[in-house]
């Protein structure tokens, strides 16, 4: 299979970077939409089709539909964006509202996914929040449905959900809890799609050590790690990281992010290598046990 045959169903290009400063290395900021727009086009010239945005990733959805009209691809690339909904408002009303503007600022007249932003919106399924979702698709203007989770076990509860299709989790070389519950090989039981996210840890894996602000002095060790292992497989920590992801899990889309095309063709051409040896297993042992401080980007301090 040709290298653009195998991005167009595993790579998806991240869009948080083109609304919003995003990622605890980011260096760049925001792009101006001459820059995102030459990220999609680096994309999409290296074969990568599906695009990951959400109402609350500042103006991404503007700019990447921007983007996408001005390259002449809105009609073919498959965006899956991502919703909070209110606790005081209709939500059948607010449902098709937010899809209808998400629709607008896109360009595009379907979205081929769309998933809720809050894994506690799971519980709300049976309530009525299902039957709405599945009118969205019944209706012409959503492909797929699926939620974005933080947690091992809200990840099993969806799989377990009639009608939601797709889950996106955060998963990398030293985060391994949907593998260690499971996750992977239950969706591929159940005919589920699973898409990763934070294969660098929010930019955190490919930071030097020096860089790290004094209240994530903590980080330090785990990163000398991984400058460890990136050395004794002969490769860059980025590679290392993606090379993991991209081999540990398989059947996974990966979700990515980048600041500029260089970045996009070099994730491209990642994704075809493959790591020595035992690395994959050897990186398994050696981030048996990561604090969860350094996992979960939500316990570090703010910058």
């Amino acid at each position: 299979m040709a290298l653009a045959d195998v991005q167009e169903f595993r790579l998806v290009l991240g869009t948080a970077q083109l609304g919003m400063a995003y990622g605890i290395a980011n260096r760049v900021g925001k792009p101006d939409q001459e820059a995102a727009t030459a990220i999609v086009r680096a994309a999409w010239q290296h074969g990568v089709r599906e695009f990951d945005t959400a109402q609350g990733y500042g103006d991404s959805e503007a700019v990447l539909g921007r983007a996408m009209a001005a390259l002449g691809i809105a009609g073919e690339a498959r965006i899956i964006t991502k919703i909070t909904l209110p606790r005081d408002r209709d939500e059948a009303q607010h449902l098709r509202q937010a899809v209808q503007a998400s629709l607008a600022r896109l360009g595009v007249g379907r979205l081929y996914g769309l998933m809720l932003h809050r894994e506690d919106e799971l519980d709300r399924l049976d309530a009525g929040l299902g039957r709405h979702l599945r009118q969205l698709v019944e209706d012409g203007l959503v492909e797929r449905l699926g939620i974005s989770v933080y947690s091992a076990a809200r990840a099993r509860q969806m799989l377990a959900c009639d009608g939601i299709e797709i889950v996106q989790i955060p998963a990398n070389m030293l985060d391994r809890r949907f593998e260690q519950a499971a996750v992977f090989e239950e969706a591929a039981r159940v005919a589920k799609t699973v898409y990763v996210r934070s294969v660098y840890l929010q930019g955190l894996l490919l930071m030097a050590e020096a860089d790290l602000a004094p209240a994530m002095a903590y980080a330090a060790p785990v990163l000398r790690k991984v400058v460890a292992m990136a050395a004794e497989a002969g490769v860059s920590r980025g590679e290392l990281a993606m090379m993991f992801v991209a081999s540990a899990y398989p059947r996974a889309k990966i979700v990515v992010g980048v600041e500029t095309p260089a970045q996009m063709e070099t994730n491209v051409r990642v994704m075809e290598g493959r790591l020595p040896g035992n690395a994959v297993a050897r990186i398994r042992d050696v981030f048996r046990d990561v604090d969860e401080k350094v996992l979960n980007p939500s316990l570090w301090p703010a910058p």
